[in-house]
């Protein structure tokens, strides 16, 4: 049966401060350049990245906080919302809060994961957003005890509660333990609290069960492309029969170029995977020169019944991954076209191509 279009005309829509820019050419665009930018292209809200707050620190302290100085964070953030309230955007999530859950009882990596959950905690109330967006780790399985997943996000839920906020677990594709959307679901439901829900993403989800940036045709080659076309499909439908729409907290929206050589499977000099270096450079706007099935992941995430926020989180450097020119206002704008088109596909319907 189609998605009723009308019902999708209404989703609110959100910019990821961090993505608007070329990702590859520091120093980012002014913060407040692109607020400007993300506000007249009409979306409504922003995800607002913790490392726009370190640098938006030299405007407001004279100089970059350290990113455990939460008094002075929390000074940032405060001026930020201002910003943002001028421009009517509201701060619809806090991200990326990562490596948190999992870590040995006893590790640094514990101490630090707590310390900043009460430090972000803080940033979140002077930044007026009531959700933190939890990507799943990354952190190396050999570091972890996977039974302290589940209750480390049932302590940060309990934590989060009394202030009324909540967490927008998220699967990174490239995480040690919990890379596609089955696995996080798994632990949000297990985790069971009222205060937790899903952060989808069509790269996350296609970049993971489709793609891979290491082979050579750039998807998954361990079936034939009609096998994986059918599990892919069959995941797609999984998923729009199994999460409840009310534990979708918001859907990310980007595409992937298909890089110019496959990237090597090992991690880099950094520990990153090939899927993570690919996400910080590779990802367009859809209908840009990707290759994600992004129409049939949003139209999945759609059939749930699930209408809330629709956020567009781009790193654009281009088909070759050096970087690129933009023109913050009009790259902003296309975003917002590319919401009308991408829902009325998803809805069955032909769009004019004029982005």
């Amino acid at each position: 049966m189609a998605l009723n279009y009308a019902s999708l005309t209404t989703i609110p829509i959100s910019y990821a401060s961090c993505s608007l820019g070329p990702p590859s050419s520091p120093p980012p665009p002014p913060l407040l350049d692109r607020l400007d930018a993300i506000s007249a292209a009409n979306f409504t809200a922003i995800e607002l990245s913790f490392p726009d707050i370190l640098s938006y620190g030299e405007t407001v302290l004279g100089h970059s906080p350290e990113p455990k100085d939460y008094d002075e964070l929390v000074k940032v953030a405060e001026a930020i919302k201002k910003e943002c309230d001028k421009r009517k955007l509201g701060v619809m999530m806090l991200q990326p809060f990562a490596n948190f859950e999992g870590w040995k009882e006893g590790s640094d990596g514990r101490k630090d994961a707590w310390e900043r959950a009460r430090g972000w905690v803080r940033i979140m109330q002077a930044a007026g957003t009531d959700m933190l967006q939890v990507g799943s780790t990354d952190t190396p399985l050999e570091n972890l005890d996977l039974d302290k997943v589940v209750p480390d996000l049932q302590g940060l839920c309990d934590m989060l509660k009394p202030h009324g906020f909540k967490v927008a677990y998220e699967n990174w594709c490239w995480s040690s333990h919990a890379p596609d959307w089955k696995d996080v679901w798994r632990i949000v439901d297990e985790v069971g609290r009222d205060n937790i829900g899903l952060c989808l993403d069509t790269f996350q989800t296609a970049g993971g069960e489709w793609a891979d940036p290491t082979t050579e045709s750039g998807l998954l080659d361990d079936v034939s492309k009609i096998e994986l076309i059918h599990r892919f499909s069959a995941s797609l439908e999984d998923l729009s029969k199994t999460i409840p729409k009310d534990k979708i907290y918001l859907l990310q929206i980007s595409d992937a170029y298909e890089v110019p050589e496959p990237l090597s499977k090992e991690a880099d000099e950094s520990g990153l995977r090939p899927r993570g270096r690919w996400s910080h450079d590779f990802r367009p706007l859809p209908y840009s020169g990707g290759y994600l099935p992004v129409v049939d992941v949003a139209t999945a995430v759609l059939r749930t019944g699930f209408r809330g926020w629709f956020s567009y989180e781009v790193f654009d450097g281009g088909p070759d991954g050096k970087g690129k020119k933009q023109d913050l206002a009009s790259y902003a704008q296309t975003a917002f076209n590319v919401q009308q088109r991408l829902v009325a596909e998803c809805a069955g319907k032909k769009f004019p191509q004029k982005q």
